[in-house]
């Protein structure tokens, strides 16, 4: 019997980026669905967040990261440019964002084909891999999204012809993620049971295989 889980993530969260290759393998090894849900960032969710939050955190956030992808082997660096821009000197985010809109509409899109979770790797792994800068520019977004299988110029086209179609998924995926407990990403859920964090990816499969998953033949 196949299993599935949710998935919530997000293109501005580290440890979205970080966890999502191991993701990526438990959906090719088990008889399991991954369900990706593309929420935005906290940072739009809630804009003061990073006003309120103690400037301990985002350091903290920097090492933690980097330490992370070292112990797994990821390549990993802090995107330029930022999926979200923000004022460093007040933490503040400016309403006008070129970036996270359109990538958390091109994930919905790319769910709506059935190619969710290989865009969200091909588009992680360029945003966040610290090789390519100015991911924005040029073919880059184009190349990747053809690697999952996807064309760009006729994703964009879809969410110009019905933005609203595309917030309202959005809109859903968030409060989904409360309703399941958490609000952090990247959250799996698997029956109502959240396990946030890109280390809890193994509890999650601690939890899955008590369920009876299954390896794929």
């Amino acid at each position: 019997m196949t299993l599935e889980i949710d998935l919530f993530w997000s293109f501005r969260s580290p440890y979205s980026y970080l966890g999502t290759a191991r993701i990526v393998e438990l959906a090719r090894d088990y008889d399991l669905t991954v369900n990706v849900r593309p929420v935005f960032p906290i940072a739009i969710r809630t804009p003061d967040f990073f006003e309120r939050v103690n400037p301990l955190w985002t350091r903290y956030l920097m090492r933690d990261t980097y330490r992370v992808a070292e112990q797994l082997g990821i390549d990993y660096a802090w995107p330029v440019p930022d999926p979200v821009l923000m004022d460093p000197k007040t933490r503040r985010f400016p309403k006008e964002q070129p970036h996270i809109h359109r990538l958390t509409f091109l994930g919905v899109d790319a769910v709506r084909q059935d190619r969710g979770l290989p865009f969200i790797d091909a588009v992680s792994r360029l945003i966040w891999n610290g090789k390519t800068q100015n991911w924005h520019q040029g073919d880059h977004l184009q190349r990747a999204t053809a690697a999952a299988g996807l064309d760009l110029a006729v994703m964009d086209a879809a969410i110009a012809a019905d933005r609203p179609k595309y917030e309202t998924a959005v809109t859903a995926n968030q409060a989904a993620l409360e309703a399941a407990g958490h609000w952090g990403v990247p959250t799996l859920v698997f029956k109502g049971e959240p396990f946030f964090g890109q280390d809890r990816i193994e509890t999650c499969l601690w939890r899955l295989r008590q369920k009876g998953l299954e390896r794929r033949a």
